[in-house]
């Protein structure tokens, strides 16, 4: 059994149904940590002003951030990857963030000729065949477009959490994200020493709105394909690449 394997997102499921009621539990610790974290997106627009982006998955961890930053009264631009195979449930939470938020979501796709030529040569289910392919995907799908999607930004904010994986367990508030074209820009991580209880414990006091396939057992939702629902006991990831024996990333936060 993995060191993971006993955390809250595996638990049995309970008489009372969705995510909240299994997992939601506020801790002594939760309001200094929300202090904490607006603090954090506070300090950062000072420091970055219009350099600054969150990039949302429109997971669980990116919607209470963008809620964090909504009640801290900040603007930050919000963006997010359109990869072309997401759920629909995923995609229905862009109008439910502007209507609770007032906040239009930039959208980012992949390059479609890029696209049509990899899967024309490679297959619809070429991901599964091999961890390259896979990977050249998600390349396409993903890193091509977070790269337009960062162009000229000194900073991004994510909803990265130390507590996801092994991978992610030393995820710093505040990192160095250099590339060549942009030798200065930081990675923002303001609620990376949260649990899961307290996640869903702070979408249940808020009233955040959250995708509903975390309610069916998918903590980690990706690409349709790509994204399974996981069983008592899995890791937290499980569920991502499921068909894969190897770390569970696909290179947009692969040096976190």
């Amino acid at each position: 059994m993995s060191a993971t394997s006993a955390l809250p997102w595996a638990a049995a499921p309970t008489a009372k149904s969705g995510a909240i009621a299994l997992y939601a539990r506020w801790s002594p610790e939760l309001d200094g940590k929300i202090a904490a974290a607006q603090q954090r997106l506070r300090e950062a627009v000072m420091q970055h002003d219009v350099g600054l982006l969150q990039s949302s998955s429109l997971g669980v961890e990116d919607m209470v951030v963008t809620d964090l930053i909504h009640r801290a009264g900040l603007r930050i631009d919000v963006a997010t990857l359109d990869t072309g195979k997401l759920h629909p449930e995923t995609l229905a939470l862009l109008p439910r963030i502007q209507v609770r938020y007032g906040l239009e979501v930039q959208v980012f796709q992949p390059v479609a000729g890029a696209v049509i030529a990899f899967v024309q040569r490679e297959g619809e289910d070429a991901m599964r065949r091999s961890i390259a392919l896979r990977k050249a995907c998600c390349g396409l799908r993903k890193l091509e477009p977070l790269g337009r999607m960062l162009a000229g930004r000194s900073a991004w904010i994510t909803g990265l959490r130390r507590e996801q994986s092994g991978a992610r367990a030393e995820v710093a508030f505040d990192a160095d994200d250099a590339t060549p074209d942009n030798p200065g820009r930081r990675k923002l991580s303001p609620i990376a020493d949260w649990t899961w209880a307290e996640l869903w414990a702070y979408v249940e006091r808020f009233d955040v709105p959250t995708n509903p396939l975390h309610d069916q057992f998918m903590p980690s939702i990706g690409c349709a394909p790509c994204t399974r629902a996981i069983a008592v006991g899995e890791d937290f990831r499980a569920g991502r690449w499921w068909w894969e024996d190897s770390s569970k990333e696909c290179g947009l936060h692969a040096q976190s």
